[in-house]
């Protein structure tokens, strides 16, 4: 089996970790202990509604680890498969109500509200699709629909049925009772319960061929002839459907995930930690995979939620959830696959779309810079790599020239003009750049959050006109700081150190001592004073953005008048 790499000094993560199992756990999966010509790691979510920041560490779990063992020269996929096949189980707020005919019926087979898509199903697959290709996320894909009603799975449906009573004996040991006595499925996403009668437990279930719901009783089934007889509790109607010759039908969840571990010969494949609880999908499946279809379970690695700052745990099927692409507006590629990539799936976090994302970027840049010295090369370093770029796509979108995004930020901010504009100002602060393509895409992300994450009373509010009252109030140590500034400011801000040294040096000329010289207790008090008189005159507040950044995007024309007492 391949070795983790040429460097036994590589540093180790979990995406190396996880990836070593999966790679013996393959290797097992072959007679002679070798690994076999190709080693899936599988992905699988159901497109109920909007697939958001919380789906996405299925994906990402499983793309960071194919992506470890394709470094090592072994080949390998990142299977997905989209549960579209799976039933509409509600119609979510801001949906009409008609759409509750709908229920019961496959996702793929619903029609999209907006008519905008082929599907309910496609209309939560597509943003996806666009947002894992701007992360550089490749993938192979399965619609589960396509699978089941081209008869792909004919067979494996057939040996459940066939093997429905070591089936049942497996799901029995792991279900719970009320205290009524009642038996029910061990977890909520098992629909094994739902069929009533002598079939209730029953592998496979159709959907109406009349209505194309789920929502049937099983009244009967002959092995010899493979005829499956229902009845639809809501339209009514009874059918005949034959298990070897139609495919209108699935198995049952807990049945499925095991099937297709077997089908498509998973080697690894993640879950969310409530997946292996006792009695929970991946538990259950493990169980069920020898017996039934001779094969064993991947290698599995359970990962916790994903939340939003200031929301509670996310559910697709309410809607309203931050997705992938909302995040991809605001941050770039390679920062938001740095979230997931960066810590231990079994650690929960909260991706913040508020203040933290100025702490996030600037702790991305320190780690860029940090990751340019080999000789610092460790684990933090490792996760940028694994963050920055891909096998395929090679090193993912970053800007030519690297702006702190505080400052981008800032300026989108004051000025609420165009890229240009904050183009400019950047350039007279120290950022030299020819063009506005070399900022992005940062700079167009910047003005995004500015724009529509930053709350209006946290906005810089630069005024319009002079505050008469303030001016006329000046103690005489804040008119002399003003005079001093004004008949020093330069007719342009095109150079960015001696702008600087002005603002920080006024306090200093004021005790007597030269731009050039280090602020004594005294200076560094009066530079308090003189920068809040400061941000009071020019946008109404004791604070706001770097005052060199302020001073340059408002221009000298703007600054000199609002700083200018009246007569």
């Amino acid at each position: 089996m391949a070795r983790r790499g040429d460097n036994a000094a590589d540093p180790v993560d979990w995406v190396t970790r996880t990836a070593d199992q999966a790679l013996r756990h393959a290797a097992s999966t072959t007679p002679d202990g070798e690994l076999p010509d190709l080693v899936t790691c599988a992905s699988g979510i159901s497109p109920s509604g909007p697939i958001h920041l919380g789906n996405l560490r299925e994906f990402l779990t499983v793309h960071f680890v194919a992506e470890e063992i394709r470094r090592r020269g072994i080949a390998v996929r990142h299977l997905h498969s989209w549960d579209d096949f799976d039933r509409f189980r509600k119609v979510p707020a801001g949906v009409d109500e008609s759409w509750n005919e709908h229920i019961g019926r496959p996702l793929s087979a619903v029609p999209d509200p907006t008519g905008e898509f082929e599907s309910w199903a496609e209309r939560f697959k597509e943003p996806l699709r666009r947002a894992l290709a701007e992360m550089g996320c490749e993938m192979v894909e399965v619609d589960q629909t396509r699978m089941y009603r081209s008869g792909a799975y004919r067979e494996q449906v057939l040996t459940a049925i066939r093997k429905r009573e070591e089936i049942e004996a497996v799901m029995a040991r792991y279900r719970t009772k009320k205290p009524s006595g009642e038996e029910v499925p061990a977890d909520e996403d098992d629909d094994e319960g739902s069929s009533r009668g002598n079939l209730a437990r029953f592998p496979y279930k159709p959907y109406c061929r009349g209505c194309g719901r789920d929502t049937v009783t099983l009244t009967s089934y002959d092995d010899e002839t493979t005829d499956l007889a229902y009845t639809c509790d809501v339209c009514g109607d009874s059918y005949v459907t034959n298990v070897a010759t139609q495919d209108e039908g699935k198995l049952v969840w807990k049945v499925d995930w095991p099937m297709r571990w077997a089908y498509e010969q998973v080697h690894f494949e993640p879950g969310g930690v409530d997946h292996a609880s006792p009695g929970s999908s991946y538990t259950v499946g493990k169980d069920l995979v020898g017996p039934v279809f001779g094969w064993t379970a991947p290698s599995f690695v359970g990962y916790s939620f994903v939340g939003v700052a200031g929301m509670p745990k996310m559910s697709s099927s309410r809607g309203g959830v931050p997705t992938a692409a909302e995040a991809l507006r605001i941050l770039e590629a390679p920062i938001l696959r740095w979230l997931y990539v960066r810590r231990q799936p079994k650690q929960a976090f909260n991706v913040d779309f508020g203040q933290e994302v100025l702490r996030l970027y600037d702790e991305w840049d320190a780690l860029t810079r940090k990751a340019a010295d080999p000789a610092k090369r460790d684990a933090a370093v490792l996760a940028w790599e694994r963050a920055s770029a891909t096998a395929a796509a090679g090193r993912l979108p970053s800007p030519e020239v690297v702006v702190p995004f505080r400052m981008l930020s800032s300026v989108a901010d004051v000025t609420a003009g165009s890229a240009e504009l904050i183009s400019a100002t950047i350039g007279k602060v120290g950022h030299e750049h020819s063009t506005v393509a070399e900022l992005e895409p940062r700079l167009s992300k910047a003005m995004t959050w500015v724009r529509e994450y930053v709350p209006a009373e946290d906005r810089t509010n630069v005024r319009e006109t002079p505050d008469a009252e303030r001016l006329s109030a000046l103690t005489e140590q804040e008119r002399g700081w003003l005079d001093t500034l004004l008949a020093r400011l330069p007719a342009t801000f095109d150079d960015a150190a001696d702008l600087t040294a002005l603002i920080y040096g006024v306090p200093k000329l004021g005790r007597g001592l030269g731009l050039d010289d280090a602020p004594t207790d005294e200076v560094k008090a009066d530079q308090k004073a003189f920068f809040r008189l400061l941000y009071q005159l020019l946008v109404a507040a004791d604070r706001g953005p770097r005052l060199p950044t302020l001073f340059a995007a408002l221009g000298p024309e703007r600054v000199r008048a609002l700083l200018t007492p009246a007569g």
